[in-house]
Protein backbone atom coordinates (compact mmCIF):
# COMPACT_ATOMS: atom_id res chain seq x y z
CA UNK A 1 0.00 0.00 0.00
CA UNK A 2 2.96 2.20 0.50
CA UNK A 3 4.65 1.54 -2.40
CA UNK A 4 1.28 2.21 -4.40
CA UNK A 5 0.71 5.17 -2.53
CA UNK A 6 4.36 6.66 -3.31
CA UNK A 7 3.98 5.47 -6.91
CA UNK A 8 0.92 7.47 -7.23
CA UNK A 9 2.22 10.46 -5.77
CA UNK A 10 5.01 10.20 -7.88
CA UNK A 11 2.55 10.02 -11.05
CA UNK A 12 0.94 12.92 -10.18
CA UNK A 13 3.92 14.63 -9.67
CA UNK A 14 5.27 13.83 -12.37
CA UNK A 15 1.77 14.91 -14.55
CA UNK A 16 2.30 18.40 -12.30
CA UNK A 17 6.34 18.84 -13.64
CA UNK A 18 5.35 18.14 -16.77
CA UNK A 19 1.62 20.77 -17.05
CA UNK A 20 4.30 23.16 -15.43
CA UNK A 21 6.88 22.73 -17.77
CA UNK A 22 4.40 23.05 -20.88
CA UNK A 23 3.26 26.47 -19.25
CA UNK A 24 6.55 27.85 -18.88
CA UNK A 25 7.58 27.22 -22.21
CA UNK A 26 8.06 30.63 -24.08
CA UNK A 27 5.60 31.43 -26.88
CA UNK A 28 7.47 32.65 -30.11
CA UNK A 29 6.33 34.79 -33.31
CA UNK A 30 7.28 33.27 -36.29
CA UNK A 31 8.65 36.29 -38.69
CA UNK A 32 11.09 36.24 -41.95
CA UNK A 33 13.16 38.96 -43.08
CA UNK A 34 13.37 38.24 -46.72
CA UNK A 35 17.18 39.83 -46.75
CA UNK A 36 19.58 38.19 -43.72
CA UNK A 37 20.11 42.12 -42.90
CA UNK A 38 16.53 42.62 -41.95
CA UNK A 39 16.16 39.27 -40.45
CA UNK A 40 19.23 40.27 -37.91
CA UNK A 41 17.27 43.08 -36.69
CA UNK A 42 14.45 41.62 -36.41
CA UNK A 43 16.04 38.86 -34.10
CA UNK A 44 17.95 41.55 -32.43
CA UNK A 45 14.12 43.11 -31.26
CA UNK A 46 12.03 40.02 -30.68
CA UNK A 47 14.94 38.25 -28.51
CA UNK A 48 13.41 35.03 -27.20
CA UNK A 49 9.66 36.09 -28.10
CA UNK A 50 10.48 35.43 -32.17
CA UNK A 51 12.02 32.86 -34.20
CA UNK A 52 13.59 34.42 -37.36
CA UNK A 53 14.18 32.91 -41.03
CA UNK A 54 16.08 34.99 -43.45
CA UNK A 55 15.44 34.04 -46.90
CA UNK A 56 18.57 36.07 -48.73
CA UNK A 57 21.34 35.05 -46.89
CA UNK A 58 24.58 34.12 -49.50
CA UNK A 59 26.70 37.14 -49.53
CA UNK A 60 28.45 35.37 -52.80
CA UNK A 61 25.88 35.21 -54.95
CA UNK A 62 23.22 38.09 -56.45
CA UNK A 63 20.34 38.84 -54.55
CA UNK A 64 18.40 40.37 -57.85
CA UNK A 65 18.49 36.97 -59.36
CA UNK A 66 17.02 34.67 -56.29
CA UNK A 67 14.56 32.71 -57.13
CA UNK A 68 12.15 31.51 -55.07
CA UNK A 69 10.86 27.60 -53.88
CA UNK A 70 8.21 25.75 -52.66
CA UNK A 71 9.64 25.91 -48.94
CA UNK A 72 9.95 29.40 -49.26
CA UNK A 73 6.83 29.97 -49.82
CA UNK A 74 5.30 27.78 -46.81
CA UNK A 75 7.54 29.40 -44.52
CA UNK A 76 5.78 32.64 -45.78
CA UNK A 77 2.50 31.92 -45.33
CA UNK A 78 2.88 30.71 -41.90
CA UNK A 79 5.01 33.99 -40.77
CA UNK A 80 3.54 36.05 -38.23
CA UNK A 81 5.83 38.86 -39.29
CA UNK A 82 7.41 39.39 -42.67
CA UNK A 83 9.88 42.36 -43.34
CA UNK A 84 11.02 43.25 -47.00
CA UNK A 85 12.63 45.70 -48.96
CA UNK A 86 10.23 46.51 -51.56
CA UNK A 87 11.46 48.61 -54.87
CA UNK A 88 11.26 45.68 -56.77
CA UNK A 89 14.03 44.36 -55.16
CA UNK A 90 12.05 41.16 -53.58
CA UNK A 91 8.92 41.48 -55.75
CA UNK A 92 8.38 37.41 -55.52
CA UNK A 93 7.30 38.15 -51.97
CA UNK A 94 4.24 39.91 -53.02
CA UNK A 95 3.25 37.14 -54.55
CA UNK A 96 3.63 34.51 -52.19
CA UNK A 97 1.92 36.96 -49.59
CA UNK A 98 -0.78 37.62 -52.15
CA UNK A 99 -1.08 33.53 -52.38
CA UNK A 100 -1.69 32.51 -48.73
CA UNK A 101 -3.96 35.38 -47.29
CA UNK A 102 -3.68 35.92 -43.66
CA UNK A 103 -4.81 38.94 -41.93
CA UNK A 104 -3.07 38.69 -38.65
CA UNK A 105 0.03 38.59 -40.28
CA UNK A 106 2.14 41.99 -40.31
CA UNK A 107 4.15 43.18 -43.89
CA UNK A 108 6.78 45.29 -43.03
CA UNK A 109 7.75 46.66 -46.89
CA UNK A 110 10.48 49.06 -46.22
CA UNK A 111 10.06 51.10 -49.54
CA UNK A 112 6.60 51.90 -48.25
CA UNK A 113 7.75 52.80 -44.64
CA UNK A 114 10.01 55.41 -46.02
CA UNK A 115 7.76 56.61 -48.46
CA UNK A 116 9.63 56.29 -51.45
CA UNK A 117 8.05 56.30 -54.82
CA UNK A 118 8.01 53.55 -57.06
CA UNK A 119 10.49 55.62 -59.21
CA UNK A 120 13.46 55.89 -56.49
CA UNK A 121 16.41 54.50 -58.57
CA UNK A 122 18.54 52.86 -55.86
CA UNK A 123 16.45 50.13 -53.96
CA UNK A 124 19.80 48.91 -51.95
CA UNK A 125 17.71 51.06 -48.63
CA UNK A 126 19.86 49.27 -45.83
CA UNK A 127 23.11 51.59 -46.68
CA UNK A 128 20.37 54.31 -45.72
CA UNK A 129 21.92 55.72 -42.29
CA UNK A 130 17.99 56.75 -41.23
CA UNK A 131 15.82 53.33 -42.54
CA UNK A 132 16.91 50.59 -40.27
CA UNK A 133 15.90 53.15 -36.46
CA UNK A 134 12.49 53.19 -38.98
CA UNK A 135 12.24 49.28 -39.62
CA UNK A 136 13.44 48.80 -35.64
CA UNK A 137 10.60 50.83 -34.55
CA UNK A 138 7.91 49.64 -36.64
CA UNK A 139 9.37 45.75 -35.97
CA UNK A 140 8.81 46.70 -31.97
CA UNK A 141 5.41 47.90 -32.92
CA UNK A 142 4.12 45.07 -34.74
CA UNK A 143 5.62 42.33 -32.59
CA UNK A 144 3.78 44.65 -29.50
CA UNK A 145 0.45 44.30 -31.76
CA UNK A 146 1.19 40.50 -31.81
CA UNK A 147 2.02 40.35 -27.63
CA UNK A 148 0.68 42.86 -25.77
CA UNK A 149 2.43 42.06 -22.70
CA UNK A 150 5.66 42.68 -24.04
CA UNK A 151 5.74 45.73 -25.48
CA UNK A 152 8.03 46.96 -23.11
CA UNK A 153 10.33 44.27 -23.91
CA UNK A 154 9.96 44.93 -27.23
CA UNK A 155 10.38 48.74 -27.02
CA UNK A 156 13.77 48.21 -25.15
CA UNK A 157 15.36 45.97 -27.61
CA UNK A 158 14.49 48.42 -30.87
CA UNK A 159 15.73 51.09 -28.32
CA UNK A 160 18.95 49.70 -27.38
CA UNK A 161 19.36 48.77 -31.46
CA UNK A 162 18.97 52.31 -32.45
CA UNK A 163 21.65 53.45 -29.71
CA UNK A 164 24.10 50.96 -31.04
CA UNK A 165 24.06 52.49 -34.19
CA UNK A 166 25.72 55.77 -33.03
CA UNK A 167 29.76 54.32 -34.16
CA UNK A 168 28.26 53.96 -37.63
CA UNK A 169 27.13 57.09 -37.38
CA UNK A 170 30.02 58.88 -36.02
CA UNK A 171 32.24 57.12 -38.50
CA UNK A 172 30.09 58.66 -41.08
CA UNK A 173 30.60 62.21 -39.31
CA UNK A 174 34.42 61.13 -39.06
CA UNK A 175 34.49 60.25 -42.68
CA UNK A 176 32.41 63.41 -44.10
CA UNK A 177 34.62 66.10 -41.96
CA UNK A 178 37.80 64.63 -43.53
CA UNK A 179 37.26 63.55 -46.93
CA UNK A 180 34.05 65.46 -47.97
CA UNK A 181 33.44 65.73 -51.77
CA UNK A 182 36.83 63.08 -52.55
CA UNK A 183 35.22 61.29 -55.83
CA UNK A 184 34.69 57.87 -56.03
CA UNK A 185 33.82 55.04 -58.45
CA UNK A 186 31.52 51.96 -58.51
CA UNK A 187 30.33 49.51 -60.11
CA UNK A 188 26.90 49.31 -59.22
CA UNK A 189 24.81 51.84 -56.68
CA UNK A 190 25.09 49.21 -53.24
CA UNK A 191 27.10 51.61 -51.27
CA UNK A 192 25.78 54.68 -53.13
CA UNK A 193 23.48 55.86 -50.12
CA UNK A 194 26.31 54.86 -47.41
CA UNK A 195 28.82 57.10 -49.61
CA UNK A 196 26.28 59.81 -50.15
CA UNK A 197 25.99 60.29 -46.70
CA UNK A 198 29.86 61.04 -45.68
CA UNK A 199 29.92 63.41 -48.23
CA UNK A 200 31.63 61.59 -51.38
CA UNK A 201 31.05 62.43 -54.90
CA UNK A 202 30.06 59.14 -57.03
CA UNK A 203 31.71 59.67 -60.52
CA UNK A 204 30.21 57.23 -62.24
CA UNK A 205 28.07 57.56 -64.59
CA UNK A 206 24.51 56.25 -62.83
CA UNK A 207 23.41 54.52 -66.23
CA UNK A 208 26.47 52.44 -65.63
CA UNK A 209 25.65 51.71 -62.42
CA UNK A 210 21.98 50.72 -63.38
CA UNK A 211 23.22 48.74 -65.95
CA UNK A 212 25.31 46.80 -64.01
CA UNK A 213 23.00 46.43 -61.22
CA UNK A 214 20.23 45.34 -64.03
CA UNK A 215 22.34 43.00 -65.86
CA UNK A 216 21.79 44.92 -69.21
CA UNK A 217 24.15 46.38 -71.57
CA UNK A 218 25.64 49.56 -70.68
CA UNK A 219 26.57 52.60 -73.09
CA UNK A 220 29.54 51.92 -74.70
CA UNK A 221 30.03 56.17 -73.76
CA UNK A 222 29.53 55.54 -70.23
CA UNK A 223 32.24 52.47 -69.79
CA UNK A 224 34.51 55.13 -71.68
CA UNK A 225 33.63 57.50 -68.93
CA UNK A 226 34.34 55.22 -66.58
CA UNK A 227 37.53 53.90 -67.75
CA UNK A 228 39.01 57.47 -67.78
CA UNK A 229 38.27 58.05 -63.93
CA UNK A 230 40.83 55.19 -63.35
CA UNK A 231 43.77 56.87 -65.47
CA UNK A 232 42.88 60.47 -64.61
CA UNK A 233 43.95 60.48 -61.07
CA UNK A 234 40.97 62.03 -59.02
CA UNK A 235 39.36 58.32 -58.25
CA UNK A 236 40.44 57.99 -54.57
CA UNK A 237 38.70 54.96 -53.88
CA UNK A 238 37.07 52.36 -55.62
CA UNK A 239 33.85 50.38 -54.37
CA UNK A 240 33.54 47.32 -55.63
CA UNK A 241 29.86 44.88 -55.40
CA UNK A 242 31.47 41.74 -54.26
CA UNK A 243 27.69 39.64 -55.11
CA UNK A 244 27.97 40.98 -58.76
CA UNK A 245 31.28 39.94 -61.12
CA UNK A 246 31.59 39.51 -64.88
CA UNK A 247 34.06 40.45 -67.50
CA UNK A 248 33.14 43.86 -67.21
CA UNK A 249 33.40 44.57 -63.40
CA UNK A 250 36.56 42.77 -63.33
CA UNK A 251 37.74 44.81 -65.99
CA UNK A 252 37.33 47.77 -63.98
CA UNK A 253 38.65 46.11 -60.72
CA UNK A 254 41.79 45.37 -62.50
CA UNK A 255 42.44 49.16 -63.43
CA UNK A 256 41.90 50.34 -59.77
CA UNK A 257 44.25 48.18 -58.80
CA UNK A 258 46.74 48.83 -62.08
CA UNK A 259 46.25 52.42 -61.26
CA UNK A 260 47.22 52.05 -57.41
CA UNK A 261 43.57 53.45 -56.58
CA UNK A 262 42.31 51.27 -53.24
CA UNK A 263 39.37 48.93 -53.29
CA UNK A 264 36.31 48.64 -50.98
CA UNK A 265 34.27 46.01 -51.47
CA UNK A 266 30.55 45.79 -50.33
CA UNK A 267 28.03 43.46 -50.54
CA UNK A 268 24.09 43.59 -50.80
CA UNK A 269 23.21 40.63 -48.59
CA UNK A 270 24.83 40.93 -44.37
CA UNK A 271 28.25 38.87 -44.83
CA UNK A 272 27.78 36.09 -42.47
CA UNK A 273 29.43 34.52 -39.98
CA UNK A 274 30.48 37.15 -37.64
CA UNK A 275 28.90 40.06 -38.42
CA UNK A 276 25.26 42.16 -37.10
CA UNK A 277 23.71 44.89 -39.29
CA UNK A 278 25.38 47.62 -37.02
CA UNK A 279 28.50 46.18 -37.39
CA UNK A 280 28.48 45.73 -40.90
CA UNK A 281 27.73 48.91 -41.94
CA UNK A 282 30.43 50.32 -39.20
CA UNK A 283 32.88 47.61 -40.60
CA UNK A 284 31.99 48.57 -44.81
CA UNK A 285 32.42 52.45 -43.17
CA UNK A 286 35.89 52.03 -41.52
CA UNK A 287 37.44 50.44 -44.57
CA UNK A 288 36.47 53.70 -46.77
CA UNK A 289 37.87 55.41 -43.92
CA UNK A 290 41.25 53.22 -44.44
CA UNK A 291 41.05 53.40 -47.58
CA UNK A 292 41.52 57.10 -47.89
CA UNK A 293 43.91 57.92 -44.89
CA UNK A 294 46.00 55.30 -45.67
CA UNK A 295 45.68 53.57 -49.25
CA UNK A 296 44.29 50.30 -47.96
CA UNK A 297 41.73 47.73 -49.44
CA UNK A 298 39.60 45.66 -47.77
CA UNK A 299 38.06 43.89 -50.86
CA UNK A 300 36.20 41.34 -48.49
CA UNK A 301 35.17 41.53 -45.12
CA UNK A 302 34.93 37.70 -44.33
CA UNK A 303 38.89 37.53 -45.28
CA UNK A 304 39.83 40.13 -42.55
CA UNK A 305 36.27 39.53 -39.34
Amino acid sequence: MVLAGVVAQATVLGALSAGQAAAAITPVLHAIGVENQYADVISQIGGKFVEVEAIETDPNTDPHTFEASPKIAAEIAHADLVVMNGLGYDAWTDKFLAAAPNASRKVINVQQLMNLPDKTSNPHLWYKPEVMPAVAKQIAADLSAAMPDQKAYFNANAGKFIASLAPWHAALDKLKSAYSNSEVAVTEPVGDYLLQAAGLKIATPFNLEAAIMNGTDPAPQDVTAQNALFADGRLKVFVYNQQVTDPLTETFLSQAKTHHIPVVGVYETMPTPGYHYQSWMLAETNALIKALTDQTSTESLLARH
